[in-house]
């Protein structure tokens, strides 16, 4: 074969289509040079996608895309999907600001066919959207293309139970890398490693059912014998198969790198009439070094050196600051358990899982149940703090309002990435946790601005609450200037950072800082602005709030989340202050940097001091 740069060559998708299997083995090669080295300049999720290369040329070469269709579980391994799609000439673009997502995004392109981002959902679409296709007398394969650690949100099972009933040929591609973002717990990955270490049996299914499905006349008489046959050996080698007993065809473990034997399997399997699970299993970071050794840190970057591996050192952070008021808690405090939702490393609890590890649970990609252990841990008399993103509680929902909150029950929500996030988009940002949070009775919701504030307030949900907690803070850093004008922590009150005579400009979080920009603005305009961080959400410092609205006649509320069941809506039914609202407006917040984000809504300190002038002293 010619020697040629065969990914530079491929203009269309028909291109692709038309190469050889020599030709695609060369390929993944260079797909896998390009991610590490485009990844390498824009960030984002490296180690996922090192490890589907294969799997995804395998599943282009053997199905028919757009035509079949593939819905992607999370879809952070969809970067390959998308180079052989077409986009491969957008990646110097990826994550920014009207760039190329980072997950599948249906208005982006024909392939992708939903907007994926968050876990355990793909079976259920695939299967819906099988159902309704069949119902047109459209007949075209839908994949469901799930990692081994999604299996462990309950939605994954939900959909298998309804799916394995029905002879739909969904065709379930396991994507089994031994990992979620850190490595998989619980029964379903001891479960899976006794499936990928038990070949002879995978073997002997294969081969002792076709020796005797060809056998004349005998052979048929024997068939239906060889499957209790197999059900013993199985059960004598792994035990039972969890996909076969839910309905499904079981095919597998295959070797994910193995683009050759891949491509015969789904040719082989794709048009059997029962919905059914392909087991690949891949290597996290496969063909770069650094990232097969540390996969949790290459899971998403925001850049590296390719020679070294280095990533930039971000230096701490509030949820470093969090897992470091945890870990020093629990010194005096026997009771305090720590929970997460797969997300050690993500939520700072590293730390407390090596020096307390009989008081940590990981629970893997399952968040509501972990809310309801949470709830049981409470019963028993622990102290149970919940660490989740913003956005990944939000399918707790129904057991916070039922299960904690309706018992006053005295649970302790960390809601990390609280707020816009950036790069992620809009499956990612963590804005509605304040109107949904905020609307439950009995539970009191903080807003830190700094390190300082999160550890005081950890420390009184904790230590003096006796009923349910939230304490939302964002992704990155405190401000140094906030520090400096910060004031000793007074527990519910609200903190006035500075002084001012004709306007009240409200804020919560990451907010204070944006507010601090726009007083100063203002100040240069002639306009003195009192700067209040409000710390609590829930319940308010009204007399406070009150106090400075009285003085200044007006005010502003600025909230990093959505302006529905927002502060500045509970405000409003309390004052006839005239009150702006500075917040997410009615919309999914796309991907960009957050600075861009905050300024594209009108939400940054600039915007924000232009606003109150033409509000207010027109």
């Amino acid at each position: 074969m010619e020697n040629r740069n065969i990914l530079s060559t491929l203009e269309t998708y028909q291109d692709f289509k038309a190469l050889s299997m020599a030709e695609l083995e060369v390929l993944c090669s260079e797909i896998r040079e390009f991610l590490i080295e485009s990844v390498s300049k824009t960030g984002g999720h490296l180690a996922s996608n090192l490890g589907a290369v294969e799997l995804t040329v395998a599943l282009h070469h053997a199905f028919s895309f757009p035509e079949d269709k593939i819905v992607f579980d999370v879809g952070h391994q969809s970067y390959v999907h998308k180079i052989l799609t077409g986009r491969k000439n957008e990646f110097e673009n990826l994550r920014k600001l009207n760039g190329l997502s980072g997950f599948p995004k249906s208005t982006e392109s024909e392939f992708d066919v939903f907007h994926s981002g968050h876990s355990s959902n793909s079976i259920s679409v695939a299967l819906g959207l099988k159902r309704g296709m069949e119902h047109q007398g459209n007949h075209s394969h839908v994949i469901a293309m799930i990692g081994d650690g999604a299996l462990t949100g309950g939605m994954a099972i939900e959909a298998m139970n309804d799916a394995g009933r029905e002879k739909n040929n969904i065709i379930v591609v396991l994507n089994d890398n031994e990992m979620s973002i850190s490595e998989n717990v619980g029964s379903i990955a001891r479960h899976l490693a006794k499936m990928r270490t038990s070949p002879i049996y995978l073997r002997t299914k294969g081969t002792v059912s076709t020796f005797f499905s060809r056998l004349p006349v005998v052979g048929k008489g024997l068939y239906k014998a060889i499957s209790a046959f197999k059900a013993a050996f199985r059960n004598m080698i792994i035990g039972d198969n969890i996909f076969e007993e839910l309905g499904f065809y079981y095919a597998g473990p295959f070797d994910g790198h193995n683009l050759k034997g891949l491509c015969k399997v789904f040719d082989q399997l794709k048009d059997i009439d029962k919905p059914m699970v392909i087991h690949v299993m891949t290597k996290k970071g496969k063909g770069y070094t650094p990232a097969e050794e540390q996969p949790s840190i290459f899971h998403g970057v925001k850049g590296f050196d390719i020679a070294t591996g280095q990533t930039p050192n971000g230096g701490m952070n509030f949820s470093q600051a969090f897992g470091d008021a945890m870990t020093e808690l629990a010194e005096t405090n026997p009771n305090l358990v720590a929970i997460t939702a797969a997300m050690p490393d993500g939520t700072g609890l590293t730390k407390f899982s090596k020096q307390f590890p009989r008081r940590y649970y990981d629970v893997a990609i399952a968040e509501a149940h972990a809310a309801g252990l949470s709830a049981g841990l409470a019963i028993s008399g622990m102290v149970p703090v919940f660490a989740v993103y913003s956005s990944f509680l939000q399918r707790a929902y129904d057991q916070l309002v039922t299960d904690v909150c309706g018992m006053n029950l005295h649970c302790v929500f960390a809601v990390d990435r609280a707020g816009i996030v950036g790069e992620d988009g809009e499956t990612h940002q963590g804005v509605f946790d304040i109107s949904y949070l905020t609307s439950m009775p009995n539970m009191t919701v903080y807003s830190p601005a700094t390190y300082q504030d999160l550890k005081e307030m950890l420390r009184e949900a904790v230590e003096d609450m006796h009923s349910p907690c939230a304490i939302r803070y964002p992704k990155g850093q405190e401000n140094s200037e906030i520090c400096e004008l910060e004031q000793p922590y007074e527990r519910g009150k609200a903190q006035i950072l500075s002084q001012g005579k004709d306007v009240s400009i409200l804020c919560e979080g990451s907010m204070v800082f944006e507010g601090l920009k726009a007083v100063r603005r203002l100040k240069e305009w002639g306009v003195s602005a009192e700067l209040v961080n409000l710390r609590y959400l829930k319940p308010l410092d009204l007399d406070t709030i009150y106090s400075s609205l009285k003085k200044t006649k007006r005010g502003v509320v600025m909230e990093n989340a959505t302006r529905y069941g927002s502060v500045h809506s509970a405000l409003c039914g309390y004052t006839d202050v005239p009150l702006y609202s500075v917040s997410v407006p009615d919309c999914y917040v796309p991907q960009g940097k957050v600075s861009q984000l905050l300024e594209l809504l009108g939400m940054d300190g600039e915007s924000v001091a232009q606003k109150i002038m033409e509000e207010f002293f027109r």
